[in-house]
């Protein structure tokens, strides 16, 4: 039966209870065995709290419209690509590097599961939202305007774009893996690329849709959720709902802004960017580099130069285009993404020779 409000009547204090017991409780299991493979695990299954959010209000509200079973629907498959290649890499790996600075520091380890509480919460809201009898319920003040609007196509339409971008070259996965692990994301390509020994590391992923942008991972995750906000709103914006339900839904646009921000100013591209041109500047001129090897800075300049960092741009587009548009609105702003030889490279170089003493 139907329920109308738990606690609220768009179910946000349900959600937010449901995350919080389930990420403190793998916190305290992962945190008593220090061991990574609880966390990944968790972490994958902490994704695909996404998918059970949307079955979850699906059915505690009981509002089976076609719109909210389609974005339930498309929540629970983008949940499941994501926990299958966590669940994939801790199988393969059974170490995760991510923690080991923070593992043995019980404050700065709560912090990570912290944010997976704000991450998994924040980027559920259009959906939960949506599945609430306030919302999608004519009979508790809700409305449910035939599928297929506008916005139901926009929002269709940059989530398929954003899913293929994560799930482009999936095919590539080892023929003999199971179904889920073939449906792994770009950073399973990524991933494959890092830990094979046949692959040449001295060049950056330039195949697919890395030859038209630097982190297409990262573009599609934040079409996914732009995508499924927009999806979202047709209650509000071809029907008629409360005051209150209105305000709900234009403010779950805190999902794919928050996405946004995450991946481009905390834990997406600011821990890539550096990082990698770090890499390829030290094979070039760090300690024991041979002079021969300094092609490889060279060689990813000139890859810097013509792959946007972000948005995917064919290189015959991006690659003439004035550093000024580039380094503003196509999002390669200096201060935070670019590498600076003099002064990057300099420090990296010590660092590096530091490290050999």
């Amino acid at each position: 039966m139907p329920v109308h409000a738990v606690l609220d009547n768009y179910y946000l204090a349900l959600t937010l209870l449901v995350t919080v017991v389930y990420q403190l409780s793998g916190f305290a299991i992962a945190w008593t065995l220090q061991f990574d493979k609880i966390t990944d695990l968790t972490g994958g299954s902490n994704f695909f709290i996404l998918g059970k959010f949307s079955l979850l209000t699906l059915l505690v509200g009981g509002t089976f419209q076609t719109r909210n079973v389609v974005a339930s629907a498309l929540v629970m498959v983008w949940a499941v690509r994501i926990a299958g290649f966590l669940f994939f890499r801790v199988l393969k790996t059974g170490h995760d590097g991510r923690f080991d600075e923070i593992r043995s520091s019980f404050f700065k380890f709560l912090a990570f599961w912290i944010g997976q509480i704000l991450w998994v919460w924040l980027v559920s809201l259009p959906v939960t939202i949506l599945n609430s009898p306030a919302v999608s319920d004519p009979a508790h003040g809700g409305s449910s305007p035939r599928f297929g609007t506008s916005r139901d196509i926009a929002g269709l339409v940059l989530w398929g774009i954003g899913f293929l971008m994560e799930a482009h070259n999936s095919r590539r996965a080892e023929g003999s893996s199971p179904l889920v692990f073939q449906s792994m994301a770009l950073t399973g390509l990524k991933y494959r690329y890092k830990s094979s020994k046949t692959i040449s590391k001295d060049l950056p992923i330039a195949s697919g849709v890395w030859a038209w942008s630097r982190h297409p991972q990262y573009f599609g995750e934040m079409m996914c959720w732009w995508g499924m906000w927009i999806l979202c709103l047709s209650p509000t914006t071809d029907g008629s709902v409360s005051g209150n339900a209105r305000s709900a839904q234009y403010g779950a646009i805190v999902s794919p802004i928050f996405t946004v921000i995450v991946l481009m100013f905390g834990s997406g591209m600011p821990t890539s960017v550096k990082p990698q041109a770090k890499r390829f500047y030290l094979k070039s001129y760090g300690p024991g580099a041979k002079p021969e090897q300094a092609i490889i800075w060279s060689q990813y300049k000139e890859y810097v130069r013509r792959t946007s960092i972000l948005i995917p741009l064919p290189p015959v587009v991006y690659a003439p285009l004035p550093e000024f548009i580039k380094n503003t609105i196509l999002f390669n702003w200096p201060v935070i993404f670019q590498f600076s030889e003099e002064k990057d490279g300099r420090a990296a170089v010590e660092e590096a020779e530091s490290n050999l003493i």
